[in-house]
């Protein structure tokens, strides 16, 4: 009977949240997809865009992310085309003392999601000069699980030394470099190949896929 009550009492906490952490590279759209099919599964994500993702966004998109938290949380809602299902809580990139910059803070792990080669540098050398980073080297000390997709091309030696540097001290490295065995009919099928693969890392599976079976 007890090992019952245990069963079930396990089976019904809460999941876990998780850290989405946006960085500057170019590639915003696995951000989107990722938060889209997150909150879609009632997952609840805390989100943090760095400044220079702010930038990229205007870049990229001719459009303006808010910096409110409240607000943001609406934008990246509409983007993701997710209007109340999951939970999303968004943080300013410099507020440091949020409640993902604590080791108390219990998470499901964190995804970088594209990561920047300047990110990966700061977090290869133990370096935190926003959330972002923060929030990533909390993962790391705490040994909680965390997933960075870079995206840049081509990668410079001292790129792959970071990049092996990270690998080195637990973190997956996913690659946004999409397959092409799941006959890919659009650049979301793409995009979501590599977000499923990157959420794969933290055993959520909750992107509808074509999986290889040989």
């Amino acid at each position: 009977m007890a090992t019952m009550r245990n069963s079930l009492s396990a089976s019904a906490r809460p999941r876990l949240p998780l850290i989405l952490g946006v960085s500057g590279a170019s590639g915003l759209i696995y951000a989107v997809r990722a938060l889209t099919h997150l909150l879609a599964a009632d997952y609840a994500v805390e989100l943090v865009a760095s400044r220079a993702a702010h930038q990229v966004w205007q870049k990229e998109c001719q459009t303006r992310m808010p910096v409110e938290p409240k607000q943001q949380a609406l934008f990246w809602r509409q983007q993701a085309g997710i209007e109340t299902a999951g939970k999303l809580q968004c943080h300013p990139w410099g507020d440091v003392g949020a409640r993902i910059a604590s080791g108390s803070f219990r998470t499901a792990g964190m995804v970088v999601m594209p990561c920047s080669m300047g990110t990966v540098a700061k977090l290869a050398n133990g370096l935190s000069s926003d959330l972002l980073e923060r929030a990533a080297d909390v993962q790391l000390k705490e040994g909680k699980p965390l997933i960075v997709v870079p995206r840049e091309t081509p990668l410079s030696l001292i790129h792959l030394r970071n990049l092996t540097a990270l690998a080195e001290a637990g973190v997956r490295v996913v690659p946004a470099i999409p397959a092409w065995y799941h006959q890919p009919q659009s650049i979301e099928d793409l995009v979501d190949f590599v977000v499923a693969r990157a959420l794969d890392q933290l055993s959520i599976d909750c992107v509808p896929l074509r999986r290889w079976d040989g």
